[in-house]
């Protein structure tokens, strides 16, 4: 099984175990080029783009000046401080989970396409809408989705055909993703709460599922779509036939 998990807008500058494992990322030139790009921008201007007020714009801006030196670089999975990856709890991993989270998990980046967990990275803002000089005017999302379909689909083709999406609805704009599930079997775990007889979708629940879920296909090397559905986690559990007619959902529900 291929694992499909959101980046994080939150970052961690507290220091982490330093796993042996490390890798570079397979589009770090691209990223370099972007970087390059947002460094030139001005605070209001990052405030715009990313979405954010004054204080983050400033922090960011200097990431992105600082973004060629050597120093203050970490593993992916390590680096991203999000609600999904405080549930992964990677920094619990053995040196054989990292080993087989490093070749089966992807981890979707506006800045750096795809990544593994392992990837040295930097921390960094970015939105998928920023259009930047150099892109002839196209957003992020449109950049990426040539660069990246290919390798999502050869990576889940060379293991065993199985893509789990537990990224975010957003990050499929990265990809081709009509002919990602074309081409692959892509199962769709979704995290619901029932109240009164109807389904609701509590985003911080579902964030937390997503990394408790990754973290329970990686450290349990799961291989089955029936693996999957054993799934339990804070009282959200398998519910088969909670969303009819869509066969690729996997609907886990808190009553």
């Amino acid at each position: 099984m291929q694992i499909l998990l959101s980046c994080a807008k939150d970052m961690t500058s507290r220091p982490e175990p330093s796993p042996a494992l490390s890798t570079t990322p397979r589009f770090l030139a691209e990223a370099r080029h972007h970087a390059l790009q947002l460094a030139s921008f001005t605070e209001a201007e990052l405030a715009k783009a990313l979405k954010c007020n004054a204080r983050l714009a400033v922090l960011n801006k200097l990431r992105y000046l600082s973004f060629f030196d050597p120093e203050n670089s970490g593993a992916a999975v390590l680096s991203y401080n999000g609600m999904a990856y405080r549930h992964l709890r990677a920094w619990e991993f053995t040196e054989a989970d990292y080993a087989y989270a490093n070749s089966h998990l992807w981890i979707c980046s506006f800045l750096y396409g795809l990544l593994r967990p392992m990837d040295r990275i930097k921390n960094y803002r970015l939105e998928g809408t920023v259009k930047l000089p150099d892109n002839d005017d196209r957003s992020l999302f449109d950049f990426w989705k040539p660069l990246l379909t290919d390798v999502l689909i050869d990576s889940v083709k060379q293991d065993d055909g199985w893509l789990v999406h537990l990224a975010t609805e957003e990050m499929t704009r990265l990809f081709d993703w009509k002919r990602v599930k074309r081409e692959v079997k892509v199962l769709e775990p979704q995290f619901f709460v029932r109240e009164k007889e109807k389904l609701k979708t509590i985003v911080v629940y579902a964030k937390m599922c997503r990394g408790a879920m990754a973290r329970y296909i990686l450290r349990n090397r799961l291989t089955t779509q029936e693996e999957l559905t054993a799934f339990s986690y804070e009282e959200f559990n398998y519910h088969p036939g909670a969303v009819p007619g869509k066969p690729e959902v996997l609907p886990f529900v808190l009553e």
